[in-house]
This record gives C-alpha cells, structure tokens and sequence, in this order.
C-alpha cells in the first residue's frame, strides 16, 4: 500500500501541531516547512514527521517542497493586518496570494489534493477585511480543475495554548472588570482536536474534494457568556461592561496603535457584525456542497468538557510539570 506524503504548511502553529500530532497515527511522512526550525522543534518526537526549513512565500522553496506529495494542507491564517480595500498587503499575502501559489505549484508537479484553512463569515461581502480576503482565499483554492481542494470554515477554535479563551482568562487576573467590546457576538467555538480530525478524516476520504467543511461546536455563545465562563473557569471571574460601538471602536482604533499584536481590532468588531455560526445569513455558498462534522464522523466536543482544564489556575503548572517529567 502507498505509504502517503503530505506538505503541512502552517505545521507548527496552534491548529497545526494538533493536525500534525493526528496524520502521524498513520503511516505517512509529514513535511512541516518553518522559517525556523526551533519553532516547530515540539513536533520532532513525532513519527514521520520531518521539519524543513524553507520560506512558503518563495515559489521556488514552494515548488520543492510539493515535489512528490500526494496532497498540501495550507493552516496559515492571520487576524490582523493594514487597514486597505479590499483589504491591506499583509492579508493578501496570507490568505490569496499563498493559496494561489500553493494550487499552482501543485498543478505544474501533478498533486491532486489540497486542504484549505478558511473561516466562517468567508464571503466577498463580508463588512472584515478578514472575511473579504479569506473569501478570495477560496477562490484561489479552487482555481485550477487539476487540483481537488477540500476547504475548512471553523467558528472560534478552543483547546490548550489557545489564544481565545486563554486570553480572556489572563485578562481576568489582572483586571477589575472586562470592558467588552462585540459584546453581543455569536460564536459557535469548536475545539481543535476536532478541527484536526476533519482534516485527517477529509484527507482520507476523496467524496470531500471539491467540498466546503463547516466546523461549529455543539452550542452557540455570546462574546459575552464565552468571557464569563473563562473567567469562571480559571478562577478570577470579574464583571463584564458592554461598551458602547461608539466606545467600542475607539477603543480598538487604540489598541492598533499600541506595540505588539492588538487585543481587539477595528476589523474584528467588523468580523463580529455577522453571527460567526454554522448556517449564518449571507455565508453559504450555493454552487458548493456544504459538509458539516457530523458528515466525517466526528462527535463534537462540548466546550465544557475541556475548557474547566486548562483554564484551570494550577494547569499551567501542571503543564510545565508535564514537560518536565514530573
């Protein structure tokens, strides 16, 4: 039996060690690219997994690395970049012109397959630079007929070193109360064992080429519920304050300014105009059959069930025990 091969671009972050922690339950060789191979050095114990240095922005680093692959499965994805329109370079570059490159690498060295990371709220509509690009990212996904792409639409991702609810959580240690902004968002957070799954599971099935995946958990919250329950869960529960859009926006205009990746931007208040649910008005995509978990198999794991241990106050230290062989 063919033994597979797999490019897992994005291998090293949040979502992608858990996607490569699953495909390396089979016998595959995974090949994870990295500027710097110190930061995917936690997937080194991993069977088949082989870490490469290589810049995924330089087509002829790209074109060596599809060599050979029997599929590509592309995590990369920001949150936050230069406010333009459509939208600014920084989303261009990741979330178009890389899947563009990618499809056409695979197209001129003949691999069929191609898993796409997109979101939920993906539409060329979207009022988010984030949604309007990672709308074009489909489109780049699905550009050329030689190369079958499946794509992904998760809510939220939940799960360990998650920078959602732990967010949230750090915030509440520190803080009297939670001024929120979108406090009235719905999110149907989904957790990221079972984003990984779906992508495993797609991978092994060929119905889902040409697919789009859509990837909710079992229960739909507020922004404002979902703050409680880390503050709840992590044992520093405070007070959350809805503030004003008007106030909302200055201050995430603020926040943009400041040194370091921002808490809240102005275009994740856009982002969270539109419900980030399974279904939501104005996000299906009529001319694609849409999948859902329940399709691949997948039980859907409740919020409640994980998010109580490792929001916990004692496991980060466990965590660090762990590492450390205690």
């Amino acid at each position: 039996m063919h033994e597979l091969s797999v490019l897992l671009i994005g291998g090293s972050g949040f979502i992608g060690s858990h996607v490569a922690a699953r495909l390396a339950e089979h016998p595959m060789t995974i090949v994870v690219p990295t500027r710097h191979e110190a930061q995917a050095m936690h997937l080194m114990p991993l069977p088949g997994v082989e870490i490469v240095e290589a810049d995924v922005h330089d087509d002829a680093h790209l074109r060596r690395l599809v060599q050979g692959k029997d599929a590509v499965i592309n995590l990369v994805g920001i949150l936050h970049g230069e406010r333009a329109l459509p939208y600014g370079p920084a989303f261009r570059r990741a979330h178009v012109d890389l899947p563009r490159r990618i499809v056409a690498a695979c197209a001129a060295a003949g691999v069929p397959r191609y898993l796409h990371m997109s979101a939920l709220g993906a539409d060329p509509g979207s009022p988010s630079m984030y949604g309007r690009s990672k709308a074009d990212g489909e489109q780049a996904a699905r550009a050329n007929p030689a190369v079958a792409a499946t794509i992904f639409r998760p809510s939220v991702v939940f799960g360990e070193e998650d920078n959602f609810l732990n967010m949230f959580a750090r915030l509440q240690r520190h803080l009297p109360l939670v001024p929120l902004a979108g406090a009235g968002a719905r999110f149907q957070p989904v957790y990221v064992g079972d984003v990984a799954d779906a992508i495993v599971r797609a991978l092994f099935a060929p119905r889902t080429a040409g697919k789009i995946v859509e990837l909710g958990g079992p229960q739909v919250y507020t922004l404002a519920e979902l703050v409680r329950l880390a503050g709840r869960y992590s044992g520093h529960p405070r007070p959350v304050f809805r503030l004003p859009d008007g106030v909302a926006r200055l201050q995430a205009m603020l926040f943009e300014y400041l040194p370091g990746t921002p808490l809240m931007s102005r275009d994740n208040l856009d982002s969270m105009t539109v419900d980030n649910v399974i279904n939501a008005p104005g996000v299906a995509d009529s001319a694609t059959q849409v999948l859902t978990a329940a399709a691949l198999g997948i039980k859907l794991t409740a919020l409640e069930a994980v998010a109580p241990r490792y929001l916990a106050p004692t496991a980060r230290i466990d965590v660090l025990r762990t590492r450390a062989g205690r």
